[in-house]
């Protein structure tokens, strides 16, 4: 893997970032690590899943690199566990490209995954793209608070809620759920949403979207075949259905 950011902006990205690399190889970890502190970026290290857990509950984290396969707790059971109490980003490193594999990484909660072997600029890449959008989350919204029903969300607080129970979203939920709110009643194409949210870079990833739909689904109790919010628009995108 060849050293160092590749582009300004990736630079702002990462810089001043507490981030957790954890993997059971130590090579891997200390040239991830020197690529992320070339950027200004402050890296951590554990070399397994339980290690990891005891990092996350005890110091603050900006994202999280963490890989599939490693001994104690897989990264995928990591990643499950991580979800129930935190909602830091998290990209996964795997050594299968396979779609089941990906699809099972993000429905475990993940925000993106990153195929090994992979060069450092495009893993630097996906970090910096996470990142912008945990930060895109945060920024003021035209709309102070939308309701439909029992759904209620402040984009002020990001928080949302159904029926008075407060749902813990991601930063990429978030982002997914205030763009298809902010165009309710307009067809999103995939394309659209993946540029919107996930960042020019994105384009051809419709399992993204598949995948961060379904969740948000859940999440709201909205259910696909009837649904109150959510409407899929079969091979084109999705459509945000309340008023």
């Amino acid at each position: 893997m060849g050293l160092g950011l590749t582009g300004a902006d990736e630079r702002e990205a990462v810089e001043g970032k507490r981030i957790l690399v954890v993997d059971d190889d130590p090579g891997l970890i200390r040239e991830v690590s020197e690529a992320l502190r070339s950027g200004g970026a402050l890296p951590s290290a554990a070399r397994d899943g339980q290690e990891a857990i005891d990092l996350l509950r005890s110091e603050p984290f900006d994202l999280v690199l963490l890989d599939v396969l490693m001994p104690r707790l897989s990264g995928l059971e990591v990643c499950r566990r991580v979800r129930a109490w935190s909602q830091v980003p998290i990209i996964m490193l795997s050594g299968l490209d396979d779609q089941e594999v990906k699809t099972r990484i993000l429905l475990a909660g993940a925000d993106d995954y990153v195929v090994k072997p992979f060069s450092t600029p495009e893993l630097l890449a996906r970090i910096a793209a996470v990142l912008r959008r945990s930060d895109r989350a945060n920024e003021p919204s035209g709309e102070a608070t939308y309701t439909s029903g029992d759904l209620e969300v402040n984009m002020a607080t990001r928080t949302t809620t159904v029926g008075g129970r407060l749902v813990e979203l991601t930063a990429t939920e978030f982002n997914l759920l205030r763009e298809l709110i902010s165009n309710r009643g307009k067809v999103l194409t995939y394309r659209t949403l993946l540029h919107q949210v996930w960042g020019p870079e994105y384009g051809e990833e419709r399992e993204y979207v598949r995948v961060f739909i379904n969740r948000l689904r859940q999440k709201l109790g909205d259910d696909a075949n009837a649904p109150r919010y959510i409407k899929t628009e079969p091979s084109i995108g999705y459509r945000f259905l309340g008023g």
